[in-house]
């Protein structure tokens, strides 16, 4: 099992649900997030005073898939979310050690 952690631009969250919902994923967490990559935000003006504004506000997608579905769940996201221009996100893959379902109690693939 993986976990696949995208970040991504806050407009692209409705289109990457819809992708990933075509796609079969039977679960994920969305979270509103704030960082800094290369664009180290902008320049805003506040009562005259320059202000940097170097948080920028993204959403962050996580899922927990099988092996097998990785490739094809980033390309997925990749694909939705990105723009060519500098802050489009990114996505990390994580090894996932057992997943429990609490109901159930099953554990592993099954779990998901």
């Amino acid at each position: 099992m993986k976990q696949v952690c995208a970040i991504v631009r806050p407009e692209m969250l409705e289109p990457l649900k819809d992708v990933l919902m075509e796609a079969g994923v039977t679960g994920m967490t969305v979270s509103e997030v704030q960082g800094f990559g290369h664009q180290h935000g902008w320049k805003e003006y506040y009562r005259g005073t320059e202000v940097l504004l170097n948080m920028v506000p993204k959403v962050q997608v996580m899922l927990v898939v099988t092996d097998d579905e990785v490739d094809a769940l980033v390309s997925k996201i990749c694909g939705v979310a990105q723009t060519g221009e500098v802050g489009d996100g990114k996505i990390f893959v994580y090894p996932v050690e057992d997943a429990i379902r609490i109901r159930t109690s099953e554990r592993g693939d099954t779990a998901l």
